[in-house]
This record gives C-alpha cells, sequence and structure tokens, in this order.
C-alpha cells in the first residue's frame, strides 16, 4: 500500500473539479474586487458603506452555502450508487429552503437596513452609503440563492462546467454595467454606490436564468424538470433536515461570526474597515483553490462512500492532506506577492494602505491553516457524511476562543487593529491540529444514502 495514490484517474478527476469550482469561485471573487476597487476610485465612504453592506449578502452567501452543501453531501453519495432520482427530491428540498432564506434577507434589507449597518458601524456617512446599496442588492438575494443551491446539484454529480461558464458570463456584465452606471460613462446616468448594486443584480438575474435553461434543458446527467423540483418524498425530506440542518447552520453561525467580527473592526474606525475590505477581498480571490479543494474534495469523497470504496477513499484520504498544504503553502506566498499592486489600486489614505499592508501579511500565514483545515473538515469529513462535526468544532473555535478574545482585545485592553485582527483569524492555525486527528480517525465514514425503493 503507497502512502499516496498512484491512480492517475484520481488526480485527473479531483484536478479538473478543483480547476472548474476554483473557476467559478475566482471569477465570482474577482466580481467583488472589481466592486471594491472602482468604488474605492469612487470614494473611501463609499467603499466602507458596501463592505458593511456585504456582511448581510455573506451571511446569506454562508445560509445558502450551507442548503446547498447539504444537498451535495447527500447528491453525490447517491451519485456513487448512480441513483440520480434522490438527488432531484434532495434537490428541490433545498431550493425551497433556499427560496425562504432569499425571502428573509430580502425582506430585511428593505425594510431595516439602517439598523442592520448601525450594528456594524457608528460612522453615519458610512451607513448612508451602505443603507443606498442595501436597498437595491436586497433584490439580487433571491436569484443568488436559488442558484447557488442549483450549482451545487450540478457539482455534485461532477457536472463542474456549468458554474464556471455562468460566473465568467456574470463577471463580464457585472464590470461593465460597474464601469457604466458607477461613473457614468456611456450615456448612463452616475449612480455610485447603487449604480454597483444594480449592475451585481442584473448580473445575479443572468446567472439565474442561464442556470435554470441549462439545468431543465440540457444537462443530460440529472435531466431536473420543473415538477421534480416540487415532488415530495418524506424520507428524503427527513434525510435532508437530518444531515443538512449542521451544514445550515455552521453556514449561519460562520456568517453571523464574520458579521461580528466586522462590527468588532468597525467600531475601531472606518480605516480599519476599508482596510479589511482591501485585504478580505485579495484573500477571497487567491483563497479559491483552498475553498475548491474542499469542495472537490466532498464530492470525490462521498461518491467513493457511496460506492462503497473504503480502500481507495483511505488511499486519497492521505494524499489529499498533502495536496491541501502545497495548496495553501502557494496560496500564503501569491498573497504575500500580489498586496502591493492590489494596494496601490485603491484611492485610500496611506494610514489605511498601511493597515491593509499589515492585515494581507497576517492572512499570508493564516491562510496555510485555512487550506489544510478547512479543506479536510468541510471537504473530507462532512463529504464523508459526518455533517456535524464541523457545526461543533466551528462553535468551540469561534464562539468559545476567537470572539471572546477579540472583543476583549478591543475594547477592554485597547489592543491595535492588527492585534485584533490576528485574533480574528487565528482559530485557522488552532484548527488544524483539530483536523489531523479527526481526517486520520476516519470516524467520519457514514452512510447517508437509502435503497431506491425506501428513498
Amino acid at each position: 500500500m503507497h502512502f499516496l495514490s498512484r491512480d492517475k484517474n484520481f488526480y485527473k478527476q479531483f484536478f479538473s473539479m478543483l480547476f472548474f469550482i476554483a473557476g467559478q469561485n475566482l471569477i465570482v471573487f474577482s466580481v467583488n474586487l472589481a466592486d471594491n476597487i472602482m468604488i474605492g476610485n469612487f470614494s473611501e465612504n463609499a467603499l466602507s458603506g458596501v463592505a458593511l453592506a456585504n456582511q448581510v449578502q455573506f451571511l446569506l452567501q454562508m445560509v445558502v452555502n450551507g442548503v446547498g452543501e447539504g444537498v451535495a453531501v447527500i447528491a453525490a453519495q447517491y451519485w456513487g450508487k448512480r441513483e440520480t432520482e434522490p438527488i432531484r427530491h434532495v434537490t428541490g428540498v433545498g431550493l425551497r429552503v433556499a427560496l425562504i432564506a432569499g425571502l428573509v434577507f430580502l425582506a430585511a434589507g428593505l425594510m431595516i437596513p439602517e439598523f442592520i449597518l448601525g450594528l456594524l458601524s457608528t460612522d453615519q456617512a458610512v451607513i448612508a452609503e451602505g443603507v443606498k446599496y442595501m436597498r437595491v442588492i436586497s433584490f439580487s438575494y433571491l436569484t443568488f440563492s436559488l442558484c447557488s443551491v442549483l450549482l451545487s446539484a450540478m457539482r455534485s454529480v461532477e457536472n463542474v462546467r456549468i458554474g464556471m461558464i455562468v460566473s465568467f458570463s456574470a463577471l463580464v456584465v457585472n464590470v461593465f454595467l460597474n464601469y457604466c452606471l458607477i461613473f457614468g460613462r456611456l450615456g448612463f446616468p452616475r449612480l455610485g454606490v447603487r449604480g454597483a448594486a444594480l449592475a451585481t443584480l442584473i448580473a445575479r438575474i443572468m446567472e439565474l436564468t442561464v442556470v435554470l435553461v441549462y439545468a431543465t434543458r440540457i444537462d443530460k446527467k440529472l435531466m431536473l424538470k420543473i415538477r421534480s423540483l416540487f415532488a415530495s418524498s418524506a424520507p428524503l425530506i427527513r434525510d435532508y433536515r437530518k444531515h443538512a440542518t449542521p451544514v445550515i447552520l455552521s453556514g449561519f453561525s460562520w456568517g453571523v461570526a464574520m458579521f461580528l467580527q466586522t462590527a468588532v473592526l468597525g467600531r475601531m474606525g472606518s480605516a480599519s474597515v476599508a482596510a479589511n475590505s482591501i485585504a478580505s477581498s485579495l484573500f477571497s480571490v487567491i483563497s479559491v483553490v483552498c475553498y475548491g479543494s474542499g469542495n472537490a474534495a466532498s464530492v470525490y469523497t462521498g461518491k467513493l462512500v457511496g460506492a462503497g470504496n473504503m480502500e481507495k477513499l483511505r488511499e486519497s484520504t492521505r494524499t489529499l492532506q498533502v495536496i491541501f498544504l502545497c495548496i495553501g503553502v502557494l496560496s500564503g506566498g501569491a498573497i504575500w506577492l500580489c498586496r502591493d499592486l492590489i494596494i496601490s489600486m485603491y484611492n485610500v489614505q496611506p494610514s489605511t494602505q498601511e493597515l491593509a499592508r499589515q492585515f494581507i501579511s497576517i492572512l499570508a500565514v493564516t491562510i496555510v491553516g485555512t487550506s489544510y483545515q478547512v479543506a479536510c473538515l468541510t471537504g473530507i469529513v462532512r463529504g464523508g457524511g459526518h455533517t456535524k462535526f464541523v457545526f461543533y468544532n466551528d462553535l468551540i473555535f469561534m464562539w468559545g476562543i476567537v470572539l471572546p478574545l477579540s472583543f476583549l482585545g478591543a475594547f477592554v485592553w485597547q489592543l491595535s487593529p492588527v492585534i485584533v485582527f490576528f485574533f480574528l483569524k487565528s482559530d485557522q492555525l488552532m484548527k488544524c491540529i483539530v483536523a489531523v486527528f479527526e481526517v486520520n480517525s476516519y470516524r467520519w465514514i457514514k452512510k447517508l444514502t437509502r435503497d431506491a425503493a425506501k428513498a
């Protein structure tokens, strides 16, 4: 038995999925980076306001990602058995949950944007810009939610190209409309942050339209039909509720934690908010390979568990851990090398630039831990069927250690924003210890599928 896999097909399947998933994520986060750069050149208050408003979008994204990953974890095991009918039913359940989440966030974004943003900052000029943005961008929450779940279902059956294609189309539309609507180019009105929000909304609508047409008319693996998305199977609904609820709660918990992290930095001044936005945008672009490797590992692991191929599963698990570490080291180097180039693109104060440079330096180190532990826990462990572990682990580290330590550092010990930022990211290194022991215990292998007749 070899420590690393010598199966060429394993590397082909994994890196093929990784390429398209990371490519899609890169395009999605490039849209956010383009938004940030253009808005940052419009005004620093606008940049900070949009950064605050995007925390609401991030919270929704975490919830919806949980809904989609709940679909993908169950669906990947059925795909290992080559049973597609249960996947269609589970996808329908996920879409209904995503619809409810989108409606809740839409209502909050329209009715109480001032209250929400007031939790994150006391700077009224920044809040005012954020409210303008949120009142428009809220309408994109529904389309984003539905599109994310459909793409998760496609990914669970190793159909990853469509995500990259639609995201690239959205990038082109979004960047072009940003240029026109933020600054008033080519005869369009100068709308500032409202223009950025409108551009994103139009791009999201186009995204959902393309994915729906593909899923119901073109795809040959799942062959989704509108009626099948609303069909009900009581056993599969129970399975989804049991196995997906911890994933959704984990996403919600993480999103709320990020919301509170922004609130901590927001109370330390608008410069901290802007610097965090710059650093986070760069991190999001570079980290697509880290998170993409987790998504690819989840699908691949789930498929092997569903097929019952335990020997190959153990071999691939050892190999994946080495791959995750290599990705982390390369990603950290990329963040370090790109930091000055990215910071120079923003029209912000020198003090904000220096703060952003220090934040990015911290991320260049912690991304090594992120690459390993996130891909191991949300990829291998969750993909193998143990959906509760990540939720409990996040509760302990984020809510038991990181947030209390950060609140004390910011408001009791009066530490600098740089030290507080390190506290906020320190769990990415601490979780690696847990990941090593849990992944190599193989306690996470759990069969989530039913026999065809029972499903």
